[in-house]
């Protein structure tokens, strides 16, 4: 869970930025290489994938939306951070924790929900799937701009 925890933000991160240079044919890109790899990974059957997806593209929806508001409302602070009070520090940790736990217990609440449909053992390759295809997708980025420095 915790390696998850450190996954996530990472891979929204690099999602954002891809959204946020008006790359939507790179973003609906990735999106279709995951949902692919994804499946190949579970090897879900036709049952399993029609109560699947919808969970799970559902819990992706939420957990862009999440990310989306805490960046507005917290991380954009972050830079500025060594200018705020020490009140203003604290308020601004409080919702920096709070947000932290509500994508916790999104993803609870949707790991539960997708364990029912397809098992905990397919649960759990899901897990290691994602972060599998964060780091290939990492990796090829890195060697695609290798001489760009």
């Amino acid at each position: 869970m915790n390696n998850l925890k450190k996954i996530i933000p990472l891979t929204l991160l690099m999602f954002a930025c891809a959204f946020s240079f008006g790359q939507q044919k790179d973003w609906d890109k990735i999106r279709t290489l995951k949902v692919a790899f994804i499946t190949e990974r579970l090897n879900l059957s036709s049952k399993e994938a029609q109560t699947f997806w919808p969970i799970y593209n559902e819990y992706q929806t939420k957990r862009e939306e999440l990310y989306v508001k805490g960046h507005e409302e917290i991380r954009k602070k972050f830079d500025e951070s060594e200018k705020l009070s020490e009140s203003d520090s604290a308020k601004l940790l409080d919702k920096y924790l709070l947000y932290e736990n509500e994508e916790e217990a999104l993803e609870q609440t949707y790991l539960k929900k997708i364990e029912k449909v397809i098992s905990s053992k397919k649960t759990l390759l899901l897990i290691r799937s994602e972060g599998d295809f964060k780091r290939k997708l990492i990796k090829q980025y890195r060697d695609k701009h290798k001489g760009d420095k």
